[in-house]
């Protein structure tokens, strides 16, 4: 479900889903989650999903994510948390092995004429630190973390997680056509894990494959 008066994902969200493959009882987790579409899209696309858990500060958009969740009888795996990332709470602590995120990324203030879907592109309400360290909070130790975030901040991004202790194993930049300056960057990273990163070929978002 979407809304044209709310934020809509973009192609980020559903690269995203598919950048991971999920392990058998996987916990899962979608921080920032939006209409639910980075979860709601991974659990089509892998088989063996213990649960996933959907989490949005945005009261409207959580409850669309819930009335997806319904429509497809998904009530038993899906579950909708109507918070902020650094309010979850210690239930969830070393709770999950997965986390996948398409967080806010760009900085700035509200140069959107809707705040509601500045939320969701700027860093407004939550930055960087906040969301890697309640990723680290809520992974297993040897638990998988996955954003999608601006080419041009990587190495910011992956500073912060390396000095949470969410060493990066995986990166795959992502350009618009072949050729391209790539915009975005996809981050894999594991709580505890070793220093080495697997570099991806570079991915042409070519909307027509997605």
């Amino acid at each position: 479900m979407q809304d044209t008066e709310l934020y809509r994902f973009t192609s980020d969200a559903v690269l995203l889903s598919r950048f991971q493959r999920a392990k058998k009882g996987e916990r899962v987790a979608d921080f920032c989650a939006g209409s639910g579409i980075v979860g709601l899209h991974f659990y089509a696309e892998n088989a063996g999903i213990s649960s996933v858990t959907l989490f949005e500060m945005q009261e409207e958009l959580a409850e669309m994510s819930k009335e997806t969740v319904s429509l497809n009888g998904l009530e038993e795996v899906f579950h909708v948390e109507n918070m902020r990332v650094q309010d979850i709470p210690p239930a969830y602590t070393e709770y999950f092995s997965l986390i996948l995120c398409n967080p806010p990324y760009e900085k700035g203030g509200f140069e959107q004429s809707d705040g509601r879907k500045a939320l969701c592109r700027k860093e407004l309400s939550l930055t960087l630190e906040e969301l890697i360290g309640s990723a680290r909070r809520c992974l297993k130790f040897g638990g998988r973390f996955s954003l999608v975030h601006r080419a041009d901040r990587l190495a910011e991004v992956l500073y912060t997680l390396h000095a949470a202790g969410l060493e990066p194993k995986r990166l795959q930049l992502v350009a618009g056509r072949a050729g391209d300056a790539p915009y975005c960057a996809l981050i894999g990273a594991v709580k505890g894990g070793k220093a080495g990163i697997e570099i991806l070929p570079t991915l042409s978002n070519d909307l027509r494959g997605i």
